[in-house]
């Protein structure tokens, strides 16, 4: 892009900020300003009783099942789940790996079965035995309290040539056979480590579309990560296959980044060369971020997150959005935002934000300068971990998972040379953030 280009779209993006100011300010109140442009409000008595309740449900694909378009992408509260079957959220998402299934077994046995769809989740790993996953399946269906699973994921697939995986495939069948399994599905968000682009997340996606078994997606998609997304998003319609979205807000909070490099500054221990140097690359960084926000006035985080949120629900190949419902202020958060879709001046706030703010997003399921990393940090995954912690507040969760990590960790990347950052063809600054990542992950 040329210079005059590029100020042609700053000069737009100005424009179109002062003219939407007051998405910014004078909106926290209102609560249901944006929403007006779905449906129109009604009395004051009528839009509280609303507020809560599911206003549009998709069909899933294959499945036919039509889903709340806002979904439960992990709740462990079942009070909390409790209130997300009575404001009509109908898609529970879990994983054998989550801790949660007892929880959800507890509430949905109480509640008319036929009216939830239940996803849970199993990694391939070690057994991979017709008879190993079986077991493993029957475990989930204990937990969960349920005569039937509505869908069982390979959880996190890595690697193309595990969605042929015999074992699971011949097991898949036979819970089929017994009325005790409907469908089957597919996660990914990225690779342990990025060695092969041929086993990117929209590689292995688009194999298992392909594939023809899978009838359930659950794939990492927002309005900075879209390409890849999109190309999957595609392929699912054209094989009507059902789509569930995660990570789809990656609004960052550039002011705690701020914080957290002033912090890194008073380490108090001697700082290498090379640790001063990757402190002021993300000093700079955030100072231009931090910039940007005040010109576009993007300090809004909550109207942010919104937009983010109605980004993803805008594209009609997207059937639910999985949101992460820790407690009940979660419920205000996302529920209301059902239904909705991205007004233009969103759609300005959000180019905004991703040409001055995107360099502090690293993007979900990429993975782009981990073959380049000479101490074999697992970039991807630990940013992944760290998203846990920060954005959806599953701190005791993110902990346990990086102190498992086999791989190198992240407290290596203090007095490297910064070569992930060369590599990166976003500008994210990478050692930085995954410094940052360590400190937080293990209380460093």
């Amino acid at each position: 892009m040329s210079n005059t280009s590029g100020m042609d779209r700053r000069r737009f993006l100005r424009n179109g900020a002062v003219g939407v100011g007051a998405f910014g300010v004078g909106m926290l109140g209102g609560g249901n300003l944006l929403h007006s442009q779905v449906e129109p409000q009604s009395q004051a008595g009528q839009e509280m009783n609303q507020a809560l309740k599911i206003k549009e449900y998709r069909t899933l694909g294959r499945t036919e099942f039509k889903v709340s378009d806002i979904s439960s992408g992990f709740v462990k509260d079942p009070a909390v789940l409790g209130k997300l079957l009575d404001a009509g959220i109908n898609y529970i998402d879990s994983a054998e790996s989550y801790g949660n299934e007892e929880v959800i077994g507890s509430v949905i046995k109480n509640r008319d079965r036929k009216k939830i769809f239940v996803t849970t989740k199993l990694e391939l790993k070690d057994d991979l035995s017709k008879e190993g996953i079986l077991a493993r399946a029957r475990k989930c269906l204990e937990r969960l309290q349920t005569d039937y699973i509505d869908c069982l994921m390979i959880h996190s697939c890595e690697k193309v040539s595990l969605i042929k995986t015999e074992g699971f495939h011949a097991a898949m069948q036979q819970l089929k056979s017994e009325g005790r399994l409907r469908f089957i599905g597919i996660s990914n968000h990225g690779t342990n480590f990025f060695k092969d682009p041929e086993e990117a997340m929209d590689k292995v996606l688009i194999a298992a579309a392909l594939d023809g078994r899978f009838d359930v997606m659950l794939l990492a998609y927002n309005f900075i990560q879209d390409d890849k997304g999109a190309e999957v998003l595609k392929v699912c319609r054209e094989k009507n296959i059902g789509t569930t979205l995660m990570k789809v807000n990656p609004i960052g909070k550039i002011p705690m980044i701020k914080e957290r490099i002033e912090k890194m500054k008073k380490d108090g221990k001697e700082i290498p060369e090379a640790y001063t140097q990757m402190i002021s690359r993300m000093e700079a960084k955030a100072k231009k971020a931090e910039a940007f926000i005040k010109e576009y006035r993007l300090d809004d985080d909550r109207r942010m997150s919104d937009a983010a949120v109605r980004f993803a629900l805008s594209n009609p190949d997207v059937h639910t959005v999985c949101c992460a419902f820790l407690n009940f202020e979660s419920l205000d958060a996302f529920i209301p935002l059902s239904g909705s879709r991205l007004a233009g001046m969103e759609k300005e706030k959000l180019a905004a934000y991703k040409e001055g703010c995107g360099s502090f997003y690293c993007r979900h399921a990429c993975g782009l300068c981990e073959p380049v990393c000479p101490q074999g940090v697992p970039v991807n995954t630990i940013m992944r971990f760290n998203h846990y912690y920060e954005a959806q507040g599953k701190e005791k969760f993110a902990m346990k998972q990086y102190a498992r990590l086999s791989a190198p960790k992240a407290d290596r990347c203090r007095n490297c040379t910064g070569v992930c950052e060369s590599a990166c063809p976003y500008g994210v600054p990478v050692q930085g953030l995954l410094t940052m990542a360590h400190r937080t992950l293990s209380l460093a």
